[in-house]
């Protein structure tokens, strides 16, 4: 199907009884034409929108990266105006863009810096850190399971829960080496997320949302709206972040 083609998304539906939806940041709004094709289908018995994210509903997120989270919210009312059956991933951050850059995710780089790294704030800010495979297995388990219906999945698992000085400390151990630290107070970090140009201005915000806010470990997984995926699914043996850098040593 076709994501502006509603006949043809129709279709497309009308084959199966499970839509997953992974598609990209610009592209988010565009899921109501998802929801509307779903309502008309009749038949899909679990719709998963793509987040894979932040918590849209329970965020500490400024601007720019606020508005991109509004939206996802404002598509979350409609599928449940819609009463379309669902599962909100919550994801955290994936690990192959957070981790290999130790959390300067903006530099985009491949492997870890062994010489300096940039701490933002103090370093202490929890956040979560996730591969992109456990994402999948845990939301594939997360396909059926009724305990997941019309709840937020949230894919915390303990040993992910981490802050950028756990981070940067795991990778310190393992090449036997400490790294030159630059410390980046919350003002600069606003000041640089006012001044830099788009797309960098939401990476950054991200940052300052998940770093320094604790945007991701801010509040309590509650029963009535969420379950926790390593919780229900402890047959998954999913990739620490220790076991993560193991990949780049």
């Amino acid at each position: 199907g076709n994501l502006n083609d509603k006949e043809s998304l129709v279709k497309a539906i009308k084959h199966v009884d499970v839509v997953i939806s992974a598609v990209g940041r610009l592209q988010i709004p565009d899921q109501i034409n998802i929801i509307d094709a779903i309502k008309e289908s009749g038949n899909v018995k679990r719709f998963f929108p793509s987040e894979f994210g932040n918590d849209v509903d329970r965020t500490v997120a400024i601007e720019p990266t606020l508005s991109e989270f509004i939206v996802k919210a404002q598509l979350r009312r409609a599928i449940e105006a819609a009463k379309i059956p669902y599962t909100y991933v919550v994801a955290a951050c994936f690990s192959g863009f957070f981790v290999p850059s130790l959390c300067e995710c903006h530099l985009q780089l491949k492997t870890p810096p062994t010489d300096k790294v940039s701490i933002y704030d103090s370093g202490n800010g929890k956040a979560i850190f996730n591969a992109e495979e456990d994402i999948v297995a845990y939301t594939m388990k997360a396909v059926d399971d009724p305990r997941t219906l019309n709840k937020t999945l949230y894919i915390h698992p303990p040993k992910n829960i981490v802050s950028q000085n756990d981070v940067v400390a795991l990778w310190e151990k393992k090449i036997g080496k400490t790294l030159d630290k630059t410390y980046v107070s919350e003002e600069e970090l606003l000041k640089t997320i006012q001044e830099i140009q788009p797309p960098m201005n939401f990476v950054m915000g991200l940052i300052h949302a998940v770093l320094v806010k604790s945007d991701l470990t801010s509040f309590t997984i509650d029963p009535s709206f969420g379950v926790e995926a390593s919780e229900l699914y402890p047959e998954v043996k999913y990739t620490s972040v220790d076991e993560f850098l193991d990949r780049f040593v």
